[in-house]
C-alpha cells in the first residue's frame, strides 16, 4: 500500500520518540491485517507497542471513543490494554494530538500523515475454551466489560446491524466486480435470501438493547494469562447486542453450543443481565459476518499484503464455498435457537 511504504522503521522509532517515550533501536513488527502494529523496546527495559492507523477506516473521532472506552474500562478494573497517554518534548513540534488526555497523534513522514497510540505490552496465550470454569470466567469478564459498556453510548463508532454489516457490504462487493459472472447469480440470490432472513430474524427478536461491545470477540482477540483474560484491541467496538461478544466463543453441534453458553451466561449474569431472545440472533449474526469478511477482503486488495495472505480470494472456488456456506446458514437459521435450561 503506497501509504505505509514511508512507514520504515526508523520512522517508527522517530514516531514513539517524539510521544515522550525513548526507543532503544530494538523493534518487532507483530502480525496485524488492519493496522501496522510494532512492538518498541525503551531505554528503561519496558515493551510498548505502536499502532499505526489505516488511513481512512476510522476518523479521529472514532478512534477516540474506541480509547475512551479502554480508559474507562481499565478505570473500573476490567483487564483491556487500554492507549498510554502521550507526552511529547516541548520542543517537539513533530506531533499534533488528539483527545483528553492525548492518546492518539498524527505525524507525518514524506508527507504522508500517519496516526498512531501507543499502549503498554501485554502476553497471554489462547484460552482453554473446552474448560467449564474458563468458559464462567470468560462470561464474568464480558458481564463487567458490558456493564460498563452500558454506562454510556457511542456516538461515532459503527451500529452491528442489517444495513451497516449485511446490506453494504453486499453492495460493495457487487459494485466492485469481486465475484466472478459464472458464480455471481447463485452467491447474489442466496446473499439475498440470506439477509431477508436476517432481517427476520432480528424483527422477531424486538428491540433487544443495543450498547457497546468490543465487537470482535473471537477466541483469537482474547489472551489468558494465570489471573484469567484480558483483550488488547477494542479497534473493531461498536454498538450491538451483547450476545455479539458471546457467540464467537461456542463451537460443535447445537447442544454442545447449548452448554457452552449455560457456562457463559452463568459467569455473565453475576454482572449483566441476559436476554435470552438475543440467542435468536446467533446465527443471523454468524451471516452478517461471513458477508461482511468478504466485503473487508474486498476492500483492502489494493494493500499488497492482502492478496499474498489470501490467494484464495475473488476465485471461483472462494465464491462457490461462500455460496454453499450461506446456503447452511439459512438452514441454521431456520432451526430454533439454543435452549438454556
Amino acid at each position: 500500500m503506497p501509504h505505509y511504504a514511508a512507514l520504515r522503521p526508523e520512522s517508527v522509532l522517530d514516531a514513539v520518540a517524539a510521544a515522550g517515550f525513548d526507543p532503544d533501536g530494538r523493534l518487532l513488527q507483530l502480525n496485524s491485517y488492519e493496522n501496522r502494529v510494532f512492538q518498541v523496546f525503551l531505554e528503561d527495559g519496558a515493551v510498548v507497542v505502536a499502532k499505526f492507523y489505516r488511513p481512512e477506516r476510522w476518523s479521529d473521532a472514532q478512534i477516540l471513543e474506541e480509547h475512551a472506552f479502554a480508559l474507562a474500562l481499565d478505570a473500573a478494573d476490567v483487564p483491556v490494554v487500554a492507549p498510554l497517554p502521550l507526552q511529547p518534548r516541548d520542543d517537539d513540534h513533530l506531533l499534533t494530538l488528539h483527545g483528553d488526555p492525548p492518546t492518539l497523534a498524527t505525524i507525518r513522514f514524506d508527507g504522508e500523515p500517519f496516526r498512531f497510540s501507543v499502549s503498554p505490552r501485554r502476553a497471554g496465550r489462547a484460552p482453554d475454551l473446552e474448560d467449564p470454569m474458563v468458559l464462567q470466567w470468560l462470561g464474568r469478564f464480558l458481564g463487567r466489560l458490558h456493564a460498563v459498556g452500558a454506562q454510556a453510548s457511542f456516538e461515532h463508532r459503527r451500529t452491528l446491524d442489517v444495513a451497516t454489516f449485511g446490506e453494504a457490504a453486499r453492495q460493495r462487493l457487487l459494485d466492485g466486480d469481486f465475484i466472478p459472472p459464472d458464480q455471481l447469480p447463485g452467491w447474489r440470490s442466496t446473499c439475498d435470501a440470506a439477509l431477508s432472513a436476517v432481517r427476520e430474524l432480528f424483527e422477531s427478536a424486538g428491540a433487544v438493547r443495543r450498547l457497546r461491545l468490543h465487537g470482535d470477540c473471537h477466541p483469537g482477540n482474547i489472551l489468558w494469562r494465570d489471573e484469567g483474560p484480558h483483550v488488547v484491541d477494542l479497534d473493531d467496538a461498536c454498538t450491538g447486542p451483547a450476545v455479539q461478544d458471546l457467540w464467537m466463543l461456542l463451537s460443535g453441534e447445537p447442544p454442545a453450543m447449548a452448554a457452552q453458553m449455560g457456562q457463559i451466561l452463568q459467569g455473565y449474569r453475576l454482572f449483566m443481565p441476559f436476554d435470552t431472545r438475543e440467542l435468536a440472533l446467533i446465527e443471523p449474526l454468524r451471516t452478517l459476518r461471513m458477508i461482511h469478511h468478504s466485503a473487508w477482503l474486498a476492500e483492502r486488495w489494493s494493500d499488497p499484503a492482502f492478496p499474498a495472505a489470501f490467494p484464495f480470494f475473488g476465485t471461483a472456488a472462494y465464491w462457490s464455498q461462500q455460496t454453499s456456506q450461506l446456503r447452511e446458514q439459512l438452514a441454521a437459521m431456520a432451526e430454533p435457537p439454543l435452549e438454556m435450561y
